[in-house]
């Protein structure tokens, strides 16, 4: 397919690192179906682009989910790329201080919200004509070293990583590639955050990583990345604790 037909859909495209990735997909020629919560800022951003397709969701929401994406192939006829972007931070701290809601609801949006995304991107890949696509999960270099009191956080992205590597063993037959890239610092809502507390954290604009989404989407099936890790470059990532 030539690039000006290829179909992605991005959830938590609202803010962050989805809005940067959805823009920089727009800007490339791609159709985009945006998926979060907040309709008001996906329906600001399908109107400036004419391709840009507003699917407002919550992601751990199956039906919810599963209307989005059978709206989307409505209007695109198929998916090539899902970009499962969708996610929260949580509660900090000692576990014996995290309360279990708030474990909760970081395994529901993080795990549960981008397996239903996975579940039904995989359907889909499988069913079209020609069969195949790619998925992309957000997971975070907290999925290979953590950050101090992100027992939260730091669970779900472990989850993420087991999610990919299942992915991928299993849409070999079908043509689904799925990757992980894992992100670290990128002036997300959720830096912001960490750095009002650290304020000499390192960080990266954001569009790095959205770059690096591209390069991945971008490939032709027959070549794939199965990790990629983009971060800021004097963070504390390698011998970390």
């Amino acid at each position: 397919m030539t690039q000006e037909t290829r179909s992605l859909l991005i959830t938590g495209a609202s803010s962050g690192i989805g809005r940067a990735t959805a823009e920089m997909f727009l800007d490339a020629g791609w159709q985009v179906g945006l998926v979060a919560r907040r309709a008001d800022r996906l329906e600001e951003m399908a109107a400036s682009h004419a391709k840009a397709i507003a699917l407002p969701a919550d992601v751990t929401d199956a039906e919810a989910m599963r209307a989005a994406f059978d709206r989307f192939i409505d209007q695109t006829g198929r998916l090539d790329v899902l970009f499962n972007n969708a996610g929260i931070f949580g509660p900090m701290g000692p576990i014996d201080e995290v309360p279990l809601d708030g474990l909760d609801q970081v395994l529901n949006v993080n795990i549960r919200g981008m397996f239903i995304a996975a579940q039904l991107a995989f359907g889909q890949m499988r069913r079209q004509d020609p069969k195949g696509g790619r998925i992309i999960n957000n997971g975070s270099i907290s999925a290979h070293s953590p950050r101090p009191g992100s027992t939260c956080y730091t669970l779900s992205k472990h989850a993420i990583t087991g999610l990919t590597r299942s992915l991928y063993l299993d849409g070999r037959a079908h043509g689904i590639a799925c990757g992980q890239i894992d992100i670290g610092n990128a002036e997300s809502e959720i830096v912001s955050d960490l750095k009002s507390h650290q304020p000499d954290m390192a960080t990266m604009d954001v569009a790095h990583a959205a770059r690096s989404v591209l390069h991945m989407a971008d490939m032709p099936l027959s070549a794939h990345v199965p990790f990629m890790t983009v971060m800021a470059t004097q963070m504390p990532y390698i011998g970390r604790g």
